[in-house]
């Protein structure tokens, strides 16, 4: 629409607006007073301040405003290119004499208030967006939704309300929107009749109309601090406790890939906000996002922002172009602010080829659901990956994932700090480090719990090491490893660089096999290809690993006062089905003449964890 049309629109309505109201009826044409802050009569803007519910008035009053305000319209539309191209102050101060004329002229009897309060209302239109001009200048609103133009709600302390905040119609609603999205260079009608953008101060906007909206134009934005939130500020929410930060500041450090997860409104922006800014200010650091949001304080930052299509349906730059861009980039680290779609391939292949360190985060209720959801996004992209390839390439590539949550009472929490370190049998391996632990509700309503150590050692403990970083005593509350349970192998690409990535020990707790007599039998379980002498698994080999099963059997029952040759029934657990031809050639070695009588049967995921492909237990005459 062009500006003529705009304004011969708006001379319309405010005709409609200055004709006198019947008595007791508001006129038409001009919105009610803002429920924001009221200014300063010397037109000197005040500090924001918490918007306040309006004061009702009575309808004669709000008639009378209302023929103000359209009387204000028409002089505004005459002066609208000196006013749109003078400085903010001098805006304000030549509003409030148009306004005092028009008082003056017409006897119009306003009292202070009521006149601070259109000075207020009718700069915001001028120059900002609008009734929305108080609700993003209160500090305390973190999220501002439109539901049309008579419905506003906001969100507040991670609770919604709604607020005495009304538009005229929806026209004024659109061109708030517009008023929004035209400096980015985005449009919304008919043939594209939804938006993401962002306010200057880096706030996400979200805006849709009809016929997409059936309740009308429809505006949800999410506040974001001028200041950033510090690992303080968070520890202060409650969100999480200091020495849980500092375990993150060392995971950051030492590089793993970390995948931030929650709900909508969980706070992973904000969280992801602090946890890059842990990185060293020395390495390079390129961010992907669909609206720039993320506030890196580090000096070497590339932004990089996604571009929708034109009006002719061309010249779009997705998330996944930038992707492939920013790795031609020389990063360090890349950061997608979040991954939606089929871009979570490239994120995965940028955290497997030497971008390690980097961070993403994504929509999942929980971290299991975020793998999952992970497997979905790689299948969007249009490859055939076969499953297990989609998840051996995502447990090699993401370490780390911190699931977010807001609670029932609004308060957003770190709730799971969970390690992906594996494969086994085609699923990814996942162990918790931290889960929260809810012990009650207080009086008030809030939720009472702590995020605390499940006890689980996760496997990268080793790498802090490799990196040269100093664990604080206790380290964080993980415990020491305990020799009595495997130990899962850490990753290979950790082991690069690093005569001992992980410095857990190798020897393995179980395979050692427990002789029990009872019966004239002895019964020996599972004895696995473990080395008597070091303890480690003796190769990968499943012939080897069968030979050395059997010399270790050997000497249990020896041990026992029986032999090999005494054994009536064994039992053998193979970890491929496939490789019992080579482990039955091994087999048959040892009992030349009448092998005993025996089964196979599934192996523990214990034993496939300590790296065995065969276990053998069997029962002999004493």
């Amino acid at each position: 629409m062009s500006l003529s049309q705009r304004v011969e629109r708006a001379q319309r309505a405010a005709g409609q607006a200055a004709e006198p109201a019947p008595e007791g009826q508001p006129a038409a044409g001009g919105p009610p007073p803002p429920g924001g802050p009221a200014g300063t009569d010397s037109g000197v803007a005040g500090v924001p301040t918490p918007v306040a519910p309006r004061v009702p008035r009575a309808p004669a009053r709000e008639a009378l405003l209302a023929q103000i305000r359209g009387l204000v319209q028409v002089e505004v539309i005459g002066s609208f290119e000196a006013l749109i191209q003078a400085e903010a102050g001098d805006v304000r101060a030549t509003l409030a004499s148009m306004i005092d004329r028009i008082v003056e002229r017409h006897a119009f009897a306003v009292t202070r208030d009521e006149r601070i309060s259109l000075i207020e209302e009718v700069v915001h239109e001028v120059t900002g967006l609008g009734p929305l001009e108080p609700l993003l200048a209160d500090p305390t609103i973190t999220e501002v939704m439109v539901n049309g133009p008579k419905s506003v709600f906001i969100e507040r302390g991670g609770r919604l309300q709604r607020v005495d905040v009304e538009f005229v119609n929806d026209e004024h609603v659109s061109r708030i929107i517009d008023r929004i999205i035209a400096p980015l260079g985005r449009r919304i009608d008919e043939s594209s009749p939804r938006v993401d953008a962002r306010l200057p101060d880096g706030s996400r906007v979200n805006a849709i109309i009809a016929p997409l909206s059936l309740v009308g134009p429809v505006i949800t934005i999410r506040k974001f601090s001028a200041t950033p939130f510090t690992v303080a500020d968070l520890v202060r929410f409650g969100t999480a406790s200091a020495e849980i930060f500092d375990f993150l500041r060392h995971c950051i450090w030492a590089r793993l890939n970390v995948f931030v997860s929650g709900g909508t409104g969980s706070g992973k922006t904000t969280f992801l906000n602090v946890l890059s800014s842990f990185i060293p200010t020395d390495e390079r650091i390129v961010t992907v996002e669909d609206a720039a949001e993320l506030q890196l304080r580090q000096e070497h930052v590339v932004t990089l922002e996604a571009r929708p299509a034109n009006a002719e349906g061309t010249g779009e730059i997705t998330i996944r172009d930038l992707l492939r861009n920013a790795m031609h980039m020389r990063p360090d680290r890349i950061i997608v602010g979040e991954c939606r779609s089929a871009e979570a391939l490239d994120m995965i292949q940028a955290m497997m080829t030497g971008h390690d360190g980097s961070l993403s985060t994504g929509h999942a209720n929980t971290t299991q659901d975020m793998l999952r959801r992970l497997e979905t996004m790689i299948l969007m992209s249009g490859y055939e990956l076969p499953l297990r390839a989609i998840r051996e390439q995502i447990s090699s590539a993401v370490d780390l994932i911190v699931h977010t949550a807001r609670l029932k009472d609004g308060t957003r929490k770190i709730v799971n700090i969970t390690e992906v370190y594996g494969m086994e049998d085609d699923e990814v391996l996942t162990q918790d480090i931290f889960a929260f632990e809810q012990t009650g509700v207080d009086e008030n309503g809030k939720v009472l719990g702590e995020l605390k150590p499940t006890g689980v050692r996760p496997t990268f403990m080793g790498i802090f090491k490799s990196a040269g970083l100093e664990l604080p005593a206790g380290e964080f509350g993980i415990p020491p490893q305990d020799p009595s349970r495997p130990t899962p192998r850490g990753k290979a690409r950790w082991s690069i660089g690093s005569s001992s990535a992980v410095d857990e020990p190798k020897r393995s707790p179980i395979g050692r096999g427990k002789a029990v007599k009872a019966g004239g039998m002895v019964y020996i379980s599972a004895v696995g290809p473990v080395d008597p002498k070091t303890g480690d698994v003796v190769s990968v080999d499943i012939k080897e690993q069968t030979r050395q099963c059997m010399k270790n059997l050997k000497a249990k029952l020896e041990a026992e006062g029986t032999s090999l040759e005494k054994v009536v029934w064994a039992n053998w657990s193979l970890r491929e089905s496939t490789e019992f031809d080579v482990f039955n050639d091994e087999w048959v070695r040892w009992f030349p003449e009448d092998p005993p009588v025996g089964q196979g049967t599934l192996m523990p995921a214990s034993q496939r964890r300590a790296g065995f492909r065969v276990s053998i237990g069997v029962i002999a005459e004493a």
